[in-house]
């Protein structure tokens, strides 16, 4: 029997797994996206309440803006740790569409930020941005949740030549 797998770049070459590994940005990734999605929950339970029963405008409000401020501050982050693995801020080839993905996410957290801070729209459709930013949030979520399952099955997988990799001093 035979097997049909593709072959295919593993997400991190050995030098790149040792420097996500003892990168202190990773720690803070790992901190930063389930405190973002806690509070991306939260804030979705808000905005849909405030859309079915009118109440809550203010609180939901706030919840997005709390939310927006950490997506900066993980964007931020995250740049800092693919220059620290992948010697790019952003875009480098093994996150490419993530990164992609993820500006669309920052435009549309922002573009709520503007709507609701010049009153560009009403609740109703600062809300409805809201839950836009929101849908592509949880698609660049999944992307993400799917890379790092990526990277497990990647570490699962003996490697032909694998050294192991010892800091240089």
């Amino acid at each position: 029997m035979t097997t049909n797998k593709r072959h295919r770049r593993p997400l991190y070459t050995p030098e790149e797994r040792y420097r996500r590994d003892h990168s202190f940005w990773t720690l803070v990734q790992g901190i930063l996206a389930p405190l973002q999605f806690l509070v991306f929950l939260v804030s979705l339970y808000l905005v849909l309440r405030f859309m079915f029963t009118g109440s809550g405008f203010a609180l939901a409000t706030a919840s997005i803006i709390a939310k927006t401020l950490l997506l900066y501050a993980i964007m931020i982050t995250g740049s800092i740790w693919e220059r620290d693995v992948f010697g790019k801020y952003l875009f480098a080839p093994a996150f490419f569409w993530e990164d992609a993905v993820s500006m669309i996410v920052l435009a549309l957290h922002t573009a709520y930020l503007f709507a609701w801070h010049y009153a560009l729209l009403e609740a109703d459709g600062q809300m409805l941005l809201a839950l836009a930013a929101y849908l592509a949030y949880v698609i660049n979520a999944g992307q993400f949740l799917f890379k790092l399952r990526t990277a497990r099955l990647d570490a699962d997988q003996p490697r032909v030549g694998a050294r192991r990799l010892e800091p240089t001093r």
